[in-house]
């Protein structure tokens, strides 16, 4: 209940009220402009490929850009490519080519994954050395040949299972 009510007066803190959000009457997010729905309809900003409106501009206006904006309201022909590099970055943070360029984020990962996996075969190979027994003596082939032997002298499981397939009379396997 604590949680619903703490949502609850946190939504109602950044919320705009609906009729500020029309075309003609353009809503304030703290001092930025809120210019559009945005992917979710809360006045945030985030550089998304799959929707590519904020609904908020990046940076807060300034003198500099409000005199940008009232210039651009006329021919663009006569704004400078800085000046329309300003607007575009006052309105969002990255390009396209900028967010989805890749990050080589990639790198890190591989290597403390590989940084991990050599750690545990080092701890497994002391494991090994120091920790572990040796292997008992009835894990040499000679020995495991010798109880096949005997298992099958001793004619264990002799309807279905291991004796079954042994033939006696000819000493070998059936």
């Amino acid at each position: 209940m604590a949680n619903y009510l703490m949502r609850r007066a946190l939504l109602e803190a950044v919320r705009v009220p609906a009729g500020a959000r029309s075309v003609s009457e353009l809503a304030k997010v703290g001092n930025r402009e809120w210019v559009g729905y945005g992917y979710n309809g809360q006045p945030n900003y985030a550089d998304r490929p799959d929707f590519p409106l904020p609904a908020v501009r990046f940076r807060p206006d300034t003198p500099d850009i409000k005199i940008l904006r009232e210039k651009e309201k006329g021919d663009w022909r006569k704004l400078t490519l800085e000046e329309k590099k300003a607007l575009y970055r006052a309105s969002f943070c990255q390009t396209f080519a900028e967010f989805q360029a890749p990050t080589g984020e990639w790198k890190a990962v591989v290597g403390w994954g590989l940084a991990i996996a050599s750690i545990s075969v080092w701890i497994y190979m002391g494991m090994k050395l120091f920790v572990y027994s040796p292997i008992p003596e009835t894990f040499s082939e000679e020995r495991q040949k010798a109880q096949l032997r005997r298992m099958l002298d001793l004619k264990v499981n002799p309807v279905d299972g291991l004796a079954s397939k042994w033939d006696y009379e000819n000493n070998r396997w059936k």
